[in-house]
């Protein structure tokens, strides 16, 4: 897997792995990082992609000290599932 990419002109963070390109879209409101839409390409779903790019994502908001609201139920899963992430979640938000 390749470094996570902050896309701030498409609003989105980025992983290219074998010629495909996952992505998290994004907005910055209010001091807080609002996750949406998760995609990751067909051909590399089941790869564990996805999970390589969330959590890279909610390190990179760690490392930022932003909160975390989450619009994308694979971004929520992911945080319930690892629990030393739950204190970035902005529960309601």
């Amino acid at each position: 897997m390749t470094d996570l990419i902050d896309d701030t002109v498409r609003h989105r963070f980025e992983i290219h792995v074998g010629g495909g390109v996952a992505f998290v879209d994004y907005a910055v409101e209010g001091g807080r990082l609002v996750l949406g839409h998760t995609k990751v390409p067909p051909a590399l779903e089941g790869r564990g992609v996805g999970s390589t790019l969330v959590r890279a994502v909610l390190d990179e908001a760690r490392a930022r000290g932003m909160r975390v609201v989450s619009r994308c139920s694979f971004v929520t899963a992911y945080i319930h599932r690892h629990p030393d992430y739950a204190d970035l979640l902005v529960r309601g938000g």
